[in-house]
């Protein structure tokens, strides 16, 4: 049964529809706002709509669809969500607000959804005893054991993530996501090695890539926390090229893999991703994790640019002296993230209306020149 027959919206973010996207705002944001994921020729804005954030409750529903239906008629393409986000509530929002931007004349293919799963989704508030929970609401229902169970807050099963993909598709009311982001593997090696958390992600890998097929998904890839801003020696750290060489198993031989997207957080007060050399290119040499990522055809999406809101309130004092022309922290905080080299999309989450005008001026900018940005870097530095 195709998506259409389920009630899904059909289609998925394509190189005609982004580009008829850009036109629309000729004249009111710059080209330089928009740019080509991998070798699509699909154009994603700067900065795309986060929603992690919020309060678990119809107010901030009703606010989430609003932004994602403003958003997305004012040259937001990107929008972000996860199975777990808000208690499992974020991705019905997102759905709401899409719903209203079909509804004012966006069309399906002139936007670009992320989803991620991973993370257990709590509909209830996190259990007393989160090992029950998982017994009865997972592993009962054959969609995890419990040796893919970390912290008793993330399940590393193919099982689970294509349920949570699946969720998604359905609150979101979208036959297709864009890409499906595998959240926070790192944390079980700590529990079960590196090794084993590769085998596992393997089998995840390999479920997405059926997806594929079954064109749930077009793409898919990993957010991580730690995992690529950390040194080499650490546990945690992930190497891009043994991703790739995990989709490669996973697509076959003599397939094309379809991994495409590394989620991480970068801002000025973390700035690993940027600075620290860890990562092997591809071509020979060592380079940062974002330098690594476009030489390997992985498109970087930045998280947490506002450092949890404490950016928003607290300027940078380089920032505020490079960047007079902002209107406060926050904007300056999201154009720093938004202007370095090599990252793709800059998510910002976003739960209250009142913040959007400050992400909407931003996008209204051109991004730092390469010179005025590393000046500015330096000075950080």
């Amino acid at each position: 049964m195709n998506a259409a027959e389920n009630g899904l919206i059909p289609g998925a973010a394509n190189s005609a529809g982004t580009k008829a996207y850009v036109a629309r705002f000729a004249g009111t944001l710059a080209d330089e706002h928009f740019s080509d994921f991998l070798n699509t020729r699909i154009k994603l804005s700067s900065l795309g709509v986060g929603t992690f954030p919020g309060g678990v409750d119809d107010v901030t529903d009703v606010a989430v669809a609003a932004i994602v239906a403003r958003a997305l008629q004012s040259g937001i393409n990107v929008v972000d969500t996860g199975a777990n986000y808000r208690l499992g509530r974020a991705g019905r929002a997102v759905g709401v607000g899409i719903a209203k931007a079909i509804a004012a004349g966006i069309q399906r293919e002139e936007f670009f959804v992320v989803g991620k799963g991973g993370f257990l989704t709590f509909p209830d508030g996190r259990p007393e005893d989160p090992l029950t929970f998982f017994r009865e609401e997972v592993a009962a229902k054959g969609l995890g054991k419990e040796e893919d169970l970390a912290q008793g807050v993330h399940c590393l099963s193919p099982e689970y993530i294509a349920w949570q993909l699946d969720t998604l598709r359905a609150q979101t009311g979208l036959g297709t996501l864009d890409v499906f982001l595998v959240d926070q593997p790192e944390v079980h090696i700590p529990l079960i090695g590196k090794e084993q958390m590769y085998r596992k992600l393997t089998d995840v890998f390999t479920m997405l890539e059926a997806a594929v097929q079954a064109n749930k998904i077009r793409y898919y890839g990993i957010s991580t926390f730690n995992a690529c801003r950390v040194e080499t020696d650490n546990t945690l750290f992930q190497s891009l090229t043994s991703l790739i060489g995990l989709a490669e198993k996973a697509a076959g031989q003599g397939n094309r893999h379809h991994l495409r997207v590394v989620q991480l957080p970068f801002n000025a007060l973390m700035p690993e991703a940027y600075t620290r050399f860890s990562q092997v290119t591809g071509q020979g040499n060592i380079g940062s994790t974002i330098q690594a990522a476009f030489q390997l055809k992985l498109t970087i999406m930045a998280s947490h640019p506002l450092g949890k809101g404490l950016l928003a309130r607290e300027e940078v004092p380089s920032l505020q002296e490079a960047m007079p022309e902002l209107a406060d922290a926050a904007q300056r905080a999201i154009q720093f993230v938004r202007s370095t080299p090599g990252i793709g999309v800059t998510l910002v989450g976003l739960s209250t209306p009142l913040h959007l005008p400050d992400f909407l001026a931003v996008a209204r900018q051109l991004p730092l020149s390469k010179e005025r940005y590393l000046a500015m870097f330096e000075k950080e530095q």
